[in-house]
C-alpha cells in the first residue's frame, strides 16, 4: 500500500507527522511546495502535482480546509476528477456538511474510487501528541483497510456506520465541545469583570470533577491571554454552523450553539479570525455576540 497525503495544514502536519514516525511511508504534495519540508526531512517523499499523488497513492489521506479546497484539489466537475480518483481510496479527515460528503462519496464511487470518512476530534495539540479521537464511516472492506492508518493519530476510533455517519457523529461531538469552551470564556469574563482573581479560578476549576484535559488546556489560555491558534475561530465557527445546521433539520431547538454561532462570528468580524476558539472572549467584551 502507498499512503498520499493532502493537506499540510495546522492539523494536517501533526497528523502527517505521525504517520511516518509510525512507520508508514508517505507521499505528500502541496499547493505551497516548501509546507513539505518538514515531512520530507522525516523520511516523506514530494510528489510535484496533484495527479501524481493520485497516481502513485492507493490511498490518499484529505485535510484540507474546507469543501471548496476539496473540490479544487480533486478536480471535481472537471474531466481531471475521473481520472485523479479512479482505483484509489480517499480518506476524509477534515470537517465538511454531512450532505457534501454524502455527496462526495457518490461521486468518488461513480468514477471508480472509494471513499472513508475519518474526521476526528481534538486539536492541534492532541493531534501532535497522536491522541486524537477518530470516528470512520464507510463501506467494510474499505474502513478495514483504513483503521490500522489511524492507529499512530488517534488514541480510539469508532465505527459510525455508513456515510455520512462519522461527520454526524464529529458535529455532534463538537456541539458539546463548542458549547463547553465558550461557557469556560464566558466565566473568566465575568469573574474578570467582577474583579475576581481568575488564576485562583482556574485551580480551583482544574482541581475540581468538572476538569477535562481541553478545560486545562483552554483555561490556561484564558487566564494568561494567550490566543495563540490550536483551533482557529473561523474554523471553528465554521462548525458551529454546520452543528446549528444539523439541529434545524432534526428539528431539534439547540438555542446555546445557536448563540455560538454569533459569538463566533462576532469574534470573526472583530478581526480574531485566526486566533484560538478562546478568543471569542473578546466578542462578550464588545457584547455584539448578543445581537
Amino acid at each position: 500500500m502507498t499512503l498520499g497525503f493532502l493537506g499540510i495544514g495546522r492539523m494536517g502536519l501533526p497528523i502527517a507527522r505521525n504517520l511516518i514516525r509510525g512507520g508508514t511511508p508517505l507521499l505528500v504534495w502541496n499547493r505551497t511546495p516548501g509546507k513539505c519540508g518538514p515531512l520530507m526531512e522525516l523520511g516523506a517523499r514530494q510528489v510535484d502535482s496533484i495527479d501524481a499523488l493520485c497516481q502513485q497513492a492507493t490511498v490518499v489521506m484529505l485535510m484540507l480546509l474546507d469543501e471548496s479546497a476539496l473540490d479544487a484539489a480533486l478536480g471535481r466537475g472537471t474531466p481531471a476528477f475521473r481520472t485523479r480518483i479512479r482505483g484509489t481510496t480517499f480518506v476524509q479527515l477534515g470537517t465538511t456538511s454531512p450532505a457534501y460528503s454524502l455527496a462526495l462519496e457518490q461521486d468518488i464511487r461513480q468514477g471508480g474510487g472509494h471513499y472513508v470518512e475519518a474526521p476526528v476530534s481534538g486539536s492541534r495539540v492532541p493531534a501532535e501528541q497522536g491522541r486524537l479521537v477518530g470516528m470512520v464511516a464507510g463501506h467494510p472492506d474499505h474502513v478495514a483497510i483504513v483503521l490500522p492508518l489511524l492507529k499512530p493519530v488517534c488514541s480510539q476510533v469508532f465505527q459510525c456506520g455508513p456515510v455520512p455517519g462519522a461527520l454526524r457523529m464529529k458535529l455532534a461531538v463538537n456541539h458539546y465541545l463548542i458549547a463547553m469552551v465558550t461557557a469556560l470564556a464566558e466565566t473568566v469574563h465575568a469573574a474578570r469583570s467582577a474583579g475576581l482573581d481568575v488564576a485562583l479560578l482556574r485551580d480551583i476549576l482544574d482541581a475540581g470533577p468538572m476538569a477535562s484535559d481541553v478545560s486545562r488546556i483552554k483555561l490556561e489560555k484564558l487566564v494568561t491571554e494567550d490566543h495563540s491558534a490550536q483551533a482557529a475561530v473561523r474554523d471553528v465557527g465554521t462548525i458551529a454552523r454546520l452543528i446549528a445546521e444539523q439541529a434545524r433539520l432534526a428539528q431539534a431547538h439547540a438555542p446555546i450553539i445557536e448563540d455560538c454561532v454569533k459569538l463566533y462570528r462576532a469574534a470573526s468580524e472583530a478581526g480574531h479570525q485566526d486566533l484560538d476558539m478562546t478568543a471569542v472572549v473578546k466578542a462578550f467584551g464588545t457584547g455584539k455576540g448578543r445581537r
